[in-house]
């Protein structure tokens, strides 16, 4: 049975863990572990319902293929981290393309409308989760169910945040100053612009992919042709640096992250990288100062005659 799942957070190849797990966006990590714990219980070989062979093959497949791997995610701090600055990208991303994103259910057609987003979007997950993997054969719909849940709640977060920012009050004019109509009517440069990072965009939103998904030589290519037509993006260069970081290259992490910073100091895809290669750097000078500390020990020991052996069975005078 294929797991090709195409609804929500799934278009463009975007694995949704927090669908698989049927959890919030926003879900806490003993919410997640509590939520994994539940759906084992349910799939596992050992405590399966399985009525026949293919069911419990089903069950198993569910089971190692997409539940382990998005628990294993999400589990960890540093993948949480990185799944985090993934989905705030792509929230952005998103908020530009809304108006060409069909839904196919109506309880994501809702959340879009609903007043009180928050509450609403938690019961829609949760209603769904309860059935989530009842019937093994039915568990990819009710994925793809809740991961356009998972997609209205992303595309109503940067609408607040937008709507706050159009209704703040906006300064007079100068006298004189050309009009935004004004403006408006030449367009040929913004234009240019536009393409220009549409295609950025496009390089850094699969380079994400990649690295989500693990393949990290696949991020470095579409990362390095971004940065060809966009040299000074810092957003670029941080997942770069963070790329080859997971390629256990330093030196090019270390290069492009220092780039980030240097384009944008608050880059947190960035700031996040140099932390890790200060701990990486600190755990090296560690271990150089153990080996050095033996081998001066070492020297001392054949010097005074073969340490403890030496100390007892010394030369004679």
């Amino acid at each position: 049975m294929s797991f090709k799942i195409s609804q929500g957070l799934f278009r463009d190849n975007f694995t949704d863990y927090h669908a698989i797990l049927g959890v919030p966006l926003d879900a806490s990590s003993n919410e997640t572990r509590k939520r994994y714990m539940r759906i084992a219980r349910r799939l596992h070989p050992d405590s399966s319902r399985a009525e026949s062979p293919e069911e419990q093959k089903l069950a198993s497949d569910l089971f190692s293929k997409l539940v382990n791997p998005a628990y294993t995610k999400l589990s960890s701090d540093r993948g949480s981290t990185e799944h985090g600055i993934v989905l705030k990208s792509l929230a952005k991303r998103l908020a530009e393309e809304r108006d060409s994103i069909q839904f196919q259910t109506e309880a994501a057609k809702q959340l879009l409308q609903t007043k009180d987003i928050e509450a609403d979007y938690k019961k829609a997950v949760l209603d769904l989760a309860k059935q989530e993997y009842e019937s093994f054969a039915g568990a990819l719909d009710i994925i793809g169910q809740i991961s356009e849940l998972n997609l209205a709640y992303l595309l109503r977060s940067p609408a607040r945040k937008s709507t706050a920012a159009s209704q703040s009050p906006q300064k007079p004019a100068p006298a004189g100053a050309k009009s935004a109509s004004t403006k408006a009517a030449t367009p040929a440069k913004p234009e240019v612009a536009s393409a220009s990072n549409s295609r950025v965009d496009g390089y850094y939103r699969r380079a994400q992919e990649f690295i989500d998904s693990e393949d990290f030589k696949g991020a470095v290519i579409e990362l390095k042709q971004a940065i060809k037509i966009e040299p000074k993006n810092s957003r670029c260069h941080a997942l770069l640096g963070m790329a080859y970081l997971k390629q256990n290259q330093p030196t090019l992490a270390k290069i492009h992250t220092s780039q980030a910073l240097k384009l944008k100091p608050e880059e947190p895809v960035a700031l996040a990288t140099k932390k890790q290669l200060e701990g990486t750097g600190k755990k090296a000078d560690k271990k150089a100062d153990t080996k050095k500390s033996k081998a001066k020990t070492g020297k001392q020991d054949k010097k005074s005659g073969g340490g403890f052996l030496g100390g007892l069975f010394g030369k004679k005078k």
